[in-house]
């Protein structure tokens, strides 16, 4: 059955693999990307008369304006993959005053799919894109009131990406589904190659899991639940997630960060 998909951060890197994956197989995409050209050149190669929209995931405003033109143009979302991430960027506070990297990788996912839940299906689902880097997440940091690293601020934002993915299956029980998902570590993708100076491993690798999350049976009953590509199998994610008093400070902070937008 033909699925309609929103697929954000599909300009390059496992985004784009898993959007030319899953139009191999017939489904209806709608790519998101923050460069209209990469965008226009990621719709060309991914072919099919795929949707496109345009918005830089660091402002909130704009993530309120590309649910809005979503919701404006579809009653229905099948899957929504939250792919678009940050770890090294040269601007790492945005106009409203946040961690560039929290804003993109915890805040603009959970606003936008607290938008785009209304066209969600019971039987739909949300792919997010954690990572094998999770620490537990220092709340001022997180909320822009303490200046933090590169690479803490990125595993602490996945790990704030995680802890959100549980508490919505745990709030949604009769769906859409709520799966985060590391597709693996060191994959051969833009960030990777910035923040670490290597090469990487194949980023089909990356796109076939988060294909599996999105459509395949083996995900059916994963709400709730945190994939680990490098064993290959669900597993706990990092020790704070499990820490019912940090999970409830972290909730309150994203909804301190978001409620006023959404």
């Amino acid at each position: 059955m033909t699925k309609t998909i929103l697929i954000t951060g599909a300009t390059d890197g496992i985004g784009l693999k898993t959007a030319e994956l899953l139009a191999r197989q017939g489904h209806r995409l709608v790519l998101h990307g923050r460069n209209r050209a990469k965008l226009d050149a990621a719709a060309q190669e991914v072919g099919g008369g795929v949707e496109t929209h345009l918005a830089d995931l660091s402002r909130l405003a704009d993530v309120e304006a590309l649910a809005d033109t979503i919701l404006a143009a579809h009653d229905r979302l099948d899957v929504v993959i939250n792919n678009a991430g940050v770890y090294k960027t040269p601007r790492t506070r945005t106009d409203d005053g946040l961690d560039t990297r929290f804003a993109v990788n915890t805040f603009a996912p959970y606003l936008l799919t607290l938008r785009l839940l209304p066209i969600l299906p019971r039987d739909g689902r949300v792919v997010n894109l954690s990572s094998a880097a999770q620490a537990a997440i220092d709340v001022a940091a997180m909320t822009g009131r303490a200046p933090i690293g590169d690479m803490e601020a990125y595993a602490q934002s996945k790990l704030a990406l995680t802890i959100w993915t549980v508490e919505m299956a745990r709030r949604h029980p009769e769906g859409p589904g709520f799966v985060a998902v590391n597709p693996g570590s060191l994959l051969a993708s833009k960030m990777v190659k910035e923040g670490f100076g290597v090469a990487g491993s194949d980023l089909g690798i990356g796109a076939d899991i988060l294909g599996r999350a999105a459509l395949s049976d083996e995900f059916a009953e994963a709400s709730g639940k945190y994939f680990d590509n490098d064993s290959g199998r669900f597993a706990q994610p990092h020790q704070a997630a499990l820490d019912p008093s940090h999970v409830r400070a972290v909730m309150a902070a994203i909804e301190s960060i978001v409620a006023p937008s959404s």
